[in-house]
């Protein structure tokens, strides 16, 4: 198998590395990756020090700096140890200012600043929190996003990745035998979405969660027949509504996040 070593240098938390870095690296599933990590690096005792690893340990480096001479620095170094060095962000940054014919400002990790998109997603999370797994049905009208299914298809997962992005999320779930809130049946601003998943995959996770948890009984819960038909209620009860539907089966967290989403922006350009 071939390997790895990955240093990820950043002047703030370092989040922008890891989203690109997992986006690139998953197409490379047979590489082992060593991943060494550097943040809230802004002075050249940091880049010295970062330097020195390098050079013990060479490999792939990938940087969010905003400071010039940081940058011109580590570029320096990595040329002259022979390593790759790639810079994330001022490429963009210097052709965006000539587009927009501004000066940049040199300000590390501006995008965590506490503004008001910040606390707008405390609010949605601590909203998200408050309405896991159907409770406090009496202000769920006030959700931007409701999600509705069967135990196992990453609701609450998803409702926290919605809450990341400003996005007040609820879930309600889909109990075999038992009706919905009259609450959620009645709820009108939030966009209602039903999601689905394969009923074999389903019981595969179903029983390994069960597992987990120690339980080995053979229940109604990880019974294929059963399974199934809870699944073929479960789209019956979403046709029934209208609601649009999401096949969950095979797609991330992030995916079904991107089109509920879409979804929702959609929704809001019809209503204006």
């Amino acid at each position: 198998m071939t390997s790895l070593i990955l240093h990820k240098i950043s002047d703030s938390t370092g989040e922008t590395l890891d989203v690109v870095a997992r986006a690139c690296l998953v197409q490379f599933p047979d590489v082992k990756v060593i991943e060494k990590r550097w943040t809230m690096v802004r002075n050249q005792a940091q880049v010295n020090e970062i330097l020195s690893e390098i050079e013990a340990n060479p490999g792939f480096v990938i940087f969010t700096l905003v400071d010039d001479d940081l940058t011109e620095k580590l570029v320096h170094g990595c040329k002259k140890f022979k390593v790759p060095c790639i810079d994330l962000l001022n490429p963009v940054l210097g052709q965006l200012g000539n587009y927009l014919g501004v000066e940049r400002e040199h300000r590390p990790g501006s995008q965590h600043v506490m503004d008001a998109d910040y606390f707008s997603k405390i609010a949605a999370l601590h909203f998200v929190l408050a309405h896991d797994d159907g409770q406090s049905m009496h202000d769920i009208d006030d959700a931007d996003v409701v999600l509705m299914g069967v135990s196992r298809t990453t609701k609450t997962p998803t409702c926290i990745y919605l809450a990341n992005r400003g996005i007040k999320a609820a879930n309600v779930p889909i109990v075999p035998g038992m009706a919905l809130p009259d609450e959620a049946l009645r709820a009108s601003r939030p966009l209602i979405v039903g999601l689905t998943k394969d009923p074999r995959r389903l019981v595969q996770i179903r029983r390994q969660r069960l597992k987990m948890q120690g339980h080995t009984e053979e229940t109604d819960y990880i019974d294929p027949d059963a399974v199934a038909q809870e699944m073929r209620e479960a789209k019956r009860l979403y046709a029934e509504h209208n609601w649009p539907v999401i096949d969950v089966s095979r797609k991330s967290v992030e995916e079904t996040a991107a089109t509920i989403l879409h979804l929702y922006n959609e929704r809001l350009d019809a209503a204006s």
